[in-house]
C-alpha cells in the first residue's frame, strides 16, 4: 500500500464515526491526533515522512480550543504508563544491572519523543517542533500538564541545537535581504529604526555575527552586535547613533557587545550566547591584535521590578523611609532630563543596582536574567554606568542604569567554574563598595 493510499484510508477513518453534533474544533483535533497515532506505528521511512507532513499541515491548522485540545492529548496519550515505570522501576531495584537500567530507561521515554523524532523527518520539522514548543511554554502557567511536553521538545532541541551543528556567519551589508530584514524584525534590545540604523550598525567599526542552523538556513538563531571602540564605553546612545561618525577599526582597543538577542523563542532556555560570545572574541581578536579588552554594555532589565518592591524594605531601615519617598520621581516623565533630580539620585541608584545584582537572587543565583546569562558563561561585573541608556525601555527597566561586563578571555572558565559550582559572582572591586553603601546592606540581623 502506498503512502498516500494510507494516508487517505486515516482520513476516511477520522471523518467517520463522529457523530453530527462534533463541533468543527473536535474534528481537527481528533484528525491531527489519529495522524500521529498513525505516524507512531509507521515503520517504512517514505511512509513515515508523508504521514509526518500530514500531521504538520493538520497542526498547523489547530487554533484556540482545537490547539488546546490537542496539547492535552499529547499530555495524556502519549506519556509513558505509570504501573510499566513502576514494574521496570521495581526490576531496576531488585536487579540494578545495566539490561534492567536500558529497560527502564525505555520505558521511561514518553512516545512523544519518538513522536517529535518523527516529525522531523518531514521537510520543514525542526521549524515546526521550535514553533510547537513557543506555543507550549506561551501556555504552559496555565497549563501545568504540558510540562511534559516541553521537557520533551526542550531536550530534543538541546541535542539538535548543539554547537556542533551551528554554524557562525558574519552578517553585513551585501547579507541577503530577507535574513537582513530579520534582523530589524527580531533585534530585542535596542530596537532598529529601520535601514539607515541597520547600515551603520554594520559599517567598517561594528559587527555582526550570527549562528545558523542547516534546517533553518534563512533563519537567525541568535545574533550579537559589536562596536570596535578606543576604550571601554559608558553609554549606548553614542553607539546606536545613525549619524555617528566611522572610525577606524584597526586603531580599536576594545571590542563593545551591545546587543545579543536570541531570534527564536521556541528555543529559550538552549544555551547559545556563551558559544557566540567567545567565538565572537576569538575571531575579533584575530583579526585585530589590538584589541585587547572584550566587555558588553548591558541593560539591567529587572531592575526597576525589583526596586518596587524594595521601596517597602527601604521603610524598615534607617533613612531609607526618606529615600523610599525620593525614588518617586522615577514615575515622573524624563526625570532624568532635570539636572537637579538626577543629580540626586545618582547616588543611591547605583547603591541599590549594584546591591540588586549583587544580592537579589532567585533560586541561588541572581534575580537579573542579563546577570545571570553573563556570570554564567564566565564574565566578571566591572562597571556600572549611570544614565546609559535614556531610551524608552532603557527608563523603564533600569533607570537608565547599564552595565559593563568583561570577559578576559585567559580567565573566562575559571570564573564560569566559580559560578557554577559555588555561585561566586566576580566583579571588581567598586562593585562590592557601592553595594555595602546602599541602606538595605545595612539592615540587621535577625536575632536566632
Amino acid at each position: 500500500m502506498t503512502s498516500a493510499s494510507v494516508i487517505r484510508r486515516l482520513l476516511r477513518s477520522v471523518s467517520g464515526g463522529q457523530g453530527t453534533d462534533a463541533s468543527g474544533a473536535d474534528r481537527h483535533t481528533r484528525k491531527a491526533v489519529t495522524l500521529c497515532r498513525a505516524l507512531l506505528s509507521q515503520r517504512g521511512e517514505a511512509s513515515g515522512a508523508a504521514i509526518a507532513r500530514e500531521v504538520l499541515a493538520s497542526y498547523n491548522a489547530l487554533q484556540g480550543r482545537a490547539l488546546e485540545a490537542f496539547f492535552d492529548a499529547l499530555a495524556r496519550e502519549f506519556s509513558p504508563d505509570p504501573k510499566e515505570v513502576e514494574r521496570a522501576a521495581e526490576a531496576y531495584r531488585m536487579e540494578p544491572t545495566q539490561t534492567e537500567l536500558v529497560r527502564l530507561m525505555k520505558v521511561v521515554e514518553p512516545s512523544r519523543q519518538e513522536l517529535f523524532r518523527r516529525l522531523n523527518l518531514a521537510s520543514g520539522g525542526t521549524a515546526a517542533l521550535v514553533e510547537m514548543r513557543r506555543a507550549v511554554l506561551h501556555r504552559l502557567n496555565s497549563h501545568p500538564d504540558w510540562t511534559g511536553i516541553e521537557a520533551d521538545l526542550a531536550h530534543l532541541l538541546d541535542s539538535w541545537f548543539n554547537r556542533g551543528f551551528l554554524v557562525l556567519q558574519r552578517i553585513d551589508w551585501s547579507t541577503s535581504a530577507l535574513i537582513l530584514e530579520k534582523l530589524i524584525q527580531y533585534e530585542a534590545v535596542h530596537a532598529i529604526q529601520g535601514w539607515k540604523d541597520l547600515r551603520r550598525r554594520l559599517q567598517a567599526d561594528r559587527r555582526c555575527f550570527a549562528f545558523f542552523h542547516p534546517a533553518l538556513p534563512d533563519e537567525p538563531i541568535i545574533f550579537i552586535e559589536v562596536a570596535l571602540t578606543r576604550g571601554i564605553s559608558d553609554e549606548v546612545q553614542t553607539l546606536l547613533d545613525p549619524e555617528s561618525p566611522v572610525t577606524d577599526p584597526s586603531r580599536a582597543n576594545c571590542a563593545i557587545f551591545y546587543s545579543i538577542t536570541n531570534c527564536q523563542e521556541g528555543l529559550r532556555g538552549i544555551s547559545l550566547g556563551s558559544f557566540l560570545i567567545k567565538q565572537v572574541a576569538e575571531i575579533l581578536g584575530r583579526e585585530f591584535p589590538r584589541l585587547k579588552t572584550f566587555s558588553t554594555l548591558s541593560p539591567v532589565p529587572g531592575f526597576r521590578v525589583w526596586l518596587s518592591d524594595a521601596q517597602e524594605q527601604l521603610a524598615g531601615v534607617p533613612g531609607g523611609a526618606s529615600l523610599a519617598k525620593q525614588l518617586r520621581c522615577l514615575d515622573e516623565p524624563d526625570w532624568h532630563t532635570r539636572a537637579d533630580l538626577a543629580g540626586a539620585l545618582e547616588e543611591p541608584l547605583l547603591h541599590l543596582c549594584a546591591y540588586y545584582l549583587l544580592h537579589a537572587k532567585r533560586d541561588e543565583e541572581p534575580f537579573d536574567p542579563v546577570a545571570r546569562f553573563h556570570l554564567g558563561n564566565g564574565a566578571r561585573m566591572e562597571k556600572l554606568n549611570w544614565l546609559a541608556d535614556t531610551s524608552g525601555p532603557g527608563m523603564e527597566r533600569s533607570a537608565g542604569i547599564m552595565v559593563n561586563y568583561v570577559y578576559e578571555l585567559d580567565d573566562i572558565e575559571r570564573n564560569h567554574e566559580a559560578y557554577a559550582n559555588r555561585r561566586e559572582i566576580v566583579c571588581a572591586a567598586k562593585f562590592l563598595l557601592l553595594a555595602r553603601q546602599c541602606p538595605l546592606a545595612r539592615r540587621a540581623r535577625p536575632r536566632s
